[in-house]
């Protein structure tokens, strides 16, 4: 049974409420960090414990906190990121929804290393009711001291604020959010400055997501060095996974990152294994914007090593033969999905989604979506293939934020792991209209790598 940093009191009635969440260890953190350990000890644990971004860049947290410049007079922010609009992922509702004052404590702890006195929970329109439990638990928070004025007799003030979002896609990227929080469009901003210089209404800011944030608590209680022990090298403590498709056991699983992606999604303690009984077609690894892996790809590396549901592990062999854990919105596909409509679905979105800012991803995403339509709808060439791939090459890299990449990389991946069911759609337009491709050879076994030169 794997072991649990964030979910392990999600059982206990009422740990919604500040006294059941107090009354099972919560706070102990905040105040450990606020009474014993002072600022640059709470950076430097985080630090230590390797702990990396949860919202799909992966990038170190410590690290990030690090960068936030500090002139004399200048406020500084911490915000939230609770704009999940990553299809496929929904653990960070899960956290707010049920367990809303680990994410406060978090807020807490992680604003006081940073010398914020104001945070910000920036989170998406579609989560109407999540708000008022948000509220609920900020103001049971502030009523029992841990928010306010002279937090703990330590005089340090923070005040935490819930600003909900207008339910755009382009505001979980965080200089959109920024600016979206300020009150304007969400457009993203042009980098340099990054947000650690000049962020919210032009102050030094630091922007995590929830998990993130969620978890310096438990890094606090333990420390960095046992920390680490949970997972496998960079890939440190335990990630939430958001499970979904043709799964016997969809929802939201806390796995600590040394286990394979066979496991996950065959055990009863995970996923359960394929609905129906049927074959492993397809799946994607961490949420709709990453590549697509055929079957063979996924549970095994090119090099015939077992995938594991690490960072490092998921993205062995880059675009060509691997993907990415990005949010962990785990999108499993059985013999009978349709990569064509599957991507077709995921085009339509980015090119409704796309700010407009830029012409690769405003032009390019409207034009992807129209091939795809009728390559799916039976009017495609063959011509239409090459032709998607050069629309999706230019988009890549050519863009202010990284929509236009989230855009372009399932076409490619698609492509270049399920070209022959593109092709089939075109062959047979009238057939493909009424089944599908089909599980084929995806999971056929890997050819045996050669062995290297002597």
């Amino acid at each position: 049974m794997g072991r649990k940093l964030l979910l392990d009191k999600a059982h206990i009635e009422g740990i919604r409420y500040y006294d059941t969440y107090r009354a099972n260890g919560g706070y102990a953190a905040a105040e450990k960090a606020l009474k014993s350990m002072g600022a640059e000890a709470v950076v430097e644990e985080v630090k230590k414990s390797g702990l990396r971004g949860r919202g799909g860049a992966g990038f170190p947290t410590g690290l990030k906190w690090s960068f936030i410049a500090k002139p004399e007079g200048v406020p500084r922010y911490l915000v939230c990121n609770a704009d999940e609009s990553e299809p496929g992922t929904f653990k960070d509702r899960y956290l707010m929804e049920f367990i809303p004052h680990l994410l406060v404590e978090g807020l807490l702890i992680s604003s006081f290393a940073l010398g914020a006195n104001r945070a910000y929970i920036y989170i998406r329109g579609e989560y109407a009711w999540i708000p008022d439990i948000l509220e609920q638990a900020i103001a049971e928070a502030k009523n029992k001291g841990w928010l306010g004025k002279n937090i703990l007799g330590t005089g340090y003030d923070l005040e935490i604020f819930v600003q909900r979002g207008a339910g755009a896609y382009i505001c979980g990227e965080e200089t959109a959010l920024l600016e979206s929080l300020e009150g304007k469009r969400g457009n993203p901003r042009i980098k340099p400055p990054f947000p650690a210089v000049k962020g919210l209404w032009g102050c030094p800011t630091v922007v995590n997501n929830v998990e993130t944030i969620a978890a310096v608590v438990p890094i606090i209680n333990i420390g960095g060095d046992e920390y680490i022990k949970f997972g496998i090298g960079k890939s440190t403590g335990t990630k939430l996974i958001s499970a979904c498709g043709n799964i016997n056991k969809p929802g939201v699983y806390e796995i600590e990152m040394n286990i394979s992606v066979e496991e996950f999604i065959y055990s009863d303690e995970y996923c359960g294994g394929i609905k129906g009984g049927k074959r492993l077609k397809a799946c994607i690894p961490g949420g709709s914007s990453v590549p697509v892996l055929p079957a063979n790809l996924l549970l095994k590396t090119a090099k015939g090593e077992t995938r594991m549901m690490t960072y490092e592990s998921l993205n062995d062999g880059g675009f060509a033969t691997g993907s990415m854990l990005g949010s962990g919105g785990f999108i499993v596909m059985d013999e009978d999905q349709c990569i064509v409509r599957n991507t077709l679905t995921f085009a339509r979105f980015y090119h409704h989604e796309s700010c407009g800012q830029c012409s690769p991803c405003r032009e390019g995403t409207g034009w992807m979506k129209k091939v795809l339509h009728n390559i799916e709808y039976g009017k495609g060439k063959m011509s239409d293939i090459d032709l998607l791939w050069d629309i999706q090459r230019k988009i890549e890299g050519n863009t202010i934020c990284p929509l236009g990449d989230a855009a372009a990389w399932p076409v490619a991946a698609a492509i270049r792991h399920f070209r022959d069911e593109f092709e089939w759609h075109v062959k047979h337009p009238d057939e493909a209209l009424t089944r599908n491709f089909g599980l084929a050879h995806y999971a056929d076994p890997l050819p045996a790598p050669a062995p290297a030169a002597v």
